[in-house]
């Protein structure tokens, strides 16, 4: 399975090549290869894959993927404390 994140750009290197730039994810920067996304700039969301930027996407669908995305992992979160929970009863018995 692939996944691609959306991040903010936060700054643009254009003395490299291919161009680079660094993206937060929620906080956590990445040095990223903006080469495929030519027109971003600071402060936009793009969508990146194994470190390529793919495309942009407006704020407002960034929100909603970051959103799903928190909602994903506290049902993942849920699940293990659930399954543990079990676990622990199923050797109480």
């Amino acid at each position: 399975m692939c996944l691609a994140v959306p991040g903010q750009v936060l700054e643009i290197d254009e003395t490299v090549e291919p161009r680079m730039g660094t993206v937060s994810f929620g906080g956590i920067r990445k040095r990223i290869c903006l080469a495929w996304v030519p027109e971003a700039k600071i402060g936009e969301y793009v969508i990146v894959h194994v470190g390529f930027a793919i495309s942009r996407l407006n704020e407002e669908e960034a929100m909603k993927t970051l959103t799903l995305l928190e909602q994903a992992e506290g049902s993942k979160k849920q699940d293990a404390r659930g399954k543990r929970e079990k676990e622990r009863n199923d050797t109480n018995v």
